[in-house]
C-alpha cells in the first residue's frame, strides 16, 4: 500500500515537473503556445414592442436576413384605428385653438348688438306698462292680478336686457390669454398621443437590426404575443469572436492587438484573428473548453476577433489558437 502511494506521488511530481518544463521551454525557445476556446457569436432575440396577433412570419430557420429587412408582422388594424382617433382629436383641438386666437367675428358682435337693441325695446315697453298699471291699481281701475303680471313682465324684460348687454361686453373683450394657453396645452397633448399611436403602429412591423441568420422561429401566424416576447432569434454574421483562456504562466504572451491563427477540425487552413481584450480577473477553466492542462488551473479569459470569418464558424464550435509571431 505504501509502495503504491509513493509511486503515485512520484508520478504526480513528474507530471508537474513536465508541465512546468513545457511552459518554460516554450517561453525560452520562442515556440508559439497553443490555446483552446469556443466560437462566440452574438445573438439577437427579436420581439415586438406591442402586443397583438401575429399576421405573418416571413423567415424560416436558417434563412439569412439583411439590416432593416422585415421578418414578421402583427395585425395592424387596432393600431390603425388608434391613429385615426388620435388624428381626429388633434384636428378638433387645432380648430378650437384657431378659433380662440382669431377672436370674435364681426358678425357675432353685430348680432349681439341687435339682440341688445331688441331687449332694450322690450324692456322699455314693459316698463311703461308696469308704471301705467301701478297708477291704476290704487284706484281700483285695474285688477291686482293684471298689475302683478305687468310687474313680472317688466322684471323679466330687464333681466333679458342685462344678459344681452353682458354678452355683448364679453364679445367685445375678446378671448382671455388663459383660454389660449389651455387650448395650446390640450393640442400638445393630442399631438403627443398621435405620435405615440403612430409609433405603436410602426412597431407592428418587426425588422432585423443587422445581417445574420435566423436560428429559431418561436411564433407562428395567428399566435397572440405579448410586448417584448421573443419572436425570432437571429445569429449575427459579424463580428465573429473566439472566447479562449490562457494560464497564468502564459499570460505575458497574450495582449491586445496580437495576431493569432484560429484552427478548426473541419478546415485545414486557419482563420486569422486578433486579440481584442484580456480579462483582468482569474477564473477556473470552463468544462466546455477541452485543454491539455488540469481543470483546476486558474486561467484568464481573452477574446479574439476573427478577421476572415465565414459560414464555417458556428456558435460554440471548439477551436485551437496559436500565436502568429
Amino acid at each position: 500500500m505504501k509502495r503504491t502511494i509513493i509511486i503515485f506521488l512520484l508520478l504526480a511530481a513528474a507530471v508537474g515537473g513536465w508541465y512546468a518544463w513545457k511552459i518554460l521551454n516554450a517561453e525560452q525557445s520562442g515556440s508559439a503556445p497553443v490555446f483552446h476556446g469556443n466560437v462566440d457569436i452574438r445573438e439577437v432575440r427579436l420581439g415586438f414592442r406591442v402586443a397583438g396577433r401575429v399576421a405573418e412570419v416571413l423567415k424560416e430557420e436558417g434563412d439569412g436576413v439583411a439590416p432593416a429587412e422585415i421578418v414578421a408582422r402583427l395585425d395592424a388594424q387596432p393600431y390603425e384605428n388608434a391613429v385615426d382617433q388620435a388624428s381626429a382629436q388633434a384636428r378638433q383641438l387645432e380648430a378650437r385653438l384657431a378659433e380662440l386666437q382669431n377672436g370674435t367675428r364681426p358678425e357675432d358682435i353685430e348680432q349681439a348688438r341687435k339682440n341688445l337693441t331688441a331687449t332694450e325695446a322690450a324692456h322699455e315697453n314693459a316698463r311703461l306698462i308696469f308704471e301705467r298699471q301701478q297708477q291704476l291699481v290704487s284706484s281700483g281701475a285695474v285688477a291686482r292680478q293684471d298689475f302683478d303680471t305687468a310687474r313680472a313682465s317688466f322684471q323679466t324684460a330687464r333681466a333679458r336686457r342685462d344678459g344681452a348687454k353682458a354678452a355683448l361686453d364679453l364679445l367685445l373683450a375678446g378671448t382671455r390669454a388663459e383660454q389660449i394657453t389651455q387650448a395650446e396645452a390640450s393640442l400638445e397633448a393630442a399631438h403627443a398621443a398621435l405620435s405615440q399611436a403612430q409609433t405603436q403602429l410602426a412597431d407592428t412591423v418587426l425588422t432585423a437590426p443587422e445581417t445574420g441568420v435566423v436560428l429559431t422561429r418561436v411564433v407562428e401566424p395567428g399566435s397572440i404575443v405579448q410586448a417584448g416576447s421573443t419572436a425570432l432569434t437571429v445569429s449575427l454574421l459579424s463580428p465573429v469572436r473566439v472566447r479562449a483562456y490562457a494560464p497564468e504562466p502564459q499570460l505575458g504572451l497574450v495582449h491586445p492587438g496580437r495576431k493569432v491563427l484560429v484552427f478548426t477540425d473541419s478546415r485545414p487552413e486557419p482563420y486569422h484573428g486578433q486579440i481584442g481584450d484580456v480579462s483582468a480577473r482569474a477564473e477556473f477553466t470552463p468544462k466546455s473548453v477541452e485543454t491539455e492542462e488540469l481543470r483546476t488551473a486558474l486561467v484568464y479569459r481573452f477574446r479574439v476577433t476573427v478577421q476572415d470569418a465565414d459560414q464555417g464558424l458556428r456558435q460554440g464550435m471548439p477551436v485551437t489558437l496559436r500565436l502568429e509571431d
